[in-house]
């Protein structure tokens, strides 16, 4: 398929995807932006980082932090594709950064969008690849590179199918910082010549501890009391049930155990809550402030941006997308918490990390509702089995953190080269 052939199909569909846009907006925001329609910025000096949605900017925060504070000079632009990242975006840097929505990949929107904001360069976080917003950069003369980059071998076989269309967009890439070997190979194969690639690390190795983060987790431990507690994040639809499940074993065994559950989707809050009563569960809710009782059964986590205090405010964590097909999500946070870690194994997208956990022995896996019950039960009920796996887990995060370092400075040339290219101001 040829980038022409796309991008006439993109117009044939205008239609639903302009209907499932109007269901990602943000009070307040004119929906202009999603054709491009943003305050014109040619005369500024302007560092342009997208993040697609609350994962990535999460896994972003640290290097968007570096361009805050190494390139002072320069107004950086974050964009997001969805609301909830936009909404983390504006509570971890306020108006120490620029937000805008990323345009839809119509050739016009992207060409607009790219002339009004002029960066000097465009930081894509993991793999955003959009053919006509790269294409416009390319006509603009702006360098693309992108960061903490992967692409499964799901991906990978996605993207030699549409080689037409994706192959061209991919060698127009100016830098790409792999997250592993492997995922630098991939790019190799798909034409980004070698010079161009370094294999920096993840960035999730670097994420921060936020003392506020921390001191909330142990308040909130300390206010469930005395009680066994762990926390399942980032779950999805198909997976509560099973946790509910591996919940009323450990509750067999310690009657007063406490889950504390965490959607993914901030849709599924009240579906979620709805689903634990009807199994005769007692739920508290965070949105509603209320309290954790004796016979409090689940804590519903049901607020944004509190997943890493929810995680210290337990004894083991489960993290979510793994006991159903999605591949995953962020083992790390609770592995830099110190936090004894279970998944399930449906964990094609953590590729590198996952490799590093199983290295150190810092992860345990449960099959099935069943497994992970019996699981959780042989952790609640020894201490030191608990300590080791969480100690573990911590020692991995840290033994691997530096993808950062080599990302900033890779990205400093890049800028200072754009920089060496930009005509002198007129006196």
């Amino acid at each position: 398929m040829s980038r022409k052939l796309y991008s006439a199909l993109l117009y044939l569909l205008a239609p639903l995807i302009w209907r499932r846009v109007r269901r990602e907006r943000m009070t307040g925001r004119p929906r202009g932006e999603r054709l491009g329609h943003i305050a014109d910025m040619a005369g500024e000096r302007v560092l342009w980082l997208h993040a697609a949605s609350l994962g990535e900017v999460m896994t972003a925060r640290p290097l968007i932090r570096a361009l805050i504070d190494d390139y002072p000079e320069h107004r950086v632009v974050i964009t997001t594709m969805t609301v909830t990242g936009a909404e983390r975006v504006n509570a971890l840097f306020g108006d120490l950064v620029t937000h805008f929505f990323i345009p839809l990949d119509f050739p016009g929107a992207t060409r607009r969008f790219v002339e009004r904001l002029a960066p000097e360069i465009a930081i894509i976080v993991e793999t955003e690849l959009w053919p006509n917003l790269i294409h416009a950069c390319s006509l603009q003369g702006v360098p693309v590179t992108v960061v903490n980059a992967r692409i499964t071998e799901r991906g990978f076989r996605r993207y030699r199918r549409f080689a037409g269309l994706m192959v061209p967009v991919i060698r127009q890439l100016s830098w790409v910082g792999a997250k592993s070997g492997e995922d630098a190979q991939r790019f190799r194969a798909l034409g980004v010549p070698a010079r161009r690639i370094n294999v920096t690390g993840a960035l999730k190795f670097d994420l921060q501890l936020d003392a506020q983060s921390v001191a909330a987790g142990r308040q909130l431990r300390e206010a469930f009391g005395d009680r066994p507690v762990w926390v399942a994040g980032s779950t999805h639809e198909g997976e509560e049930s099973q946790l509910l499940r591996a919940h009323a074993t450990l509750r067999q065994r310690f009657p007063d155990a406490l889950l504390v559950l965490v959607p993914r989707h901030p849709q599924r809050f009240d579906e979620v809550d709805a689903l634990c009563r009807r199994q005769g569960l007692e739920v508290a809710r965070r949105s509603a402030g209320d309290t954790v009782g004796a016979t409090t059964a689940v804590y519903l986590g049901d607020t944004l941006g509190e997943l890493m205090a929810l995680y210290g405010a337990g004894d083991i964590a489960f993290v979510g997308g793994s006991l159903v097909d999605i591949g995953g999500h962020n083992l790390l946070e609770p592995a830099a918490l110190g936090r004894a870690v279970i998944s399930g194994p449906s964990l094609s997208s953590l590729g590198d990390v996952l490799d590093m956990l199983e290295k150190g022995r810092a992860r345990l896996e449960a099959r099935d509702a069943d497994e992970l019950g019996r699981t959780l039960v042989a952790l609640i009920g020894d201490d030191d089995r608990r300590t080791e796996l969480g100690e573990q887990a911590r020692a991995v995060v840290a033994a691997n953190r530096g993808a950062l370092g080599h990302t900033r400075s890779y990205l400093a040339k890049l800028i200072l080269a754009q920089e060496l290219d930009r005509p002198l101001p007129e006196e």
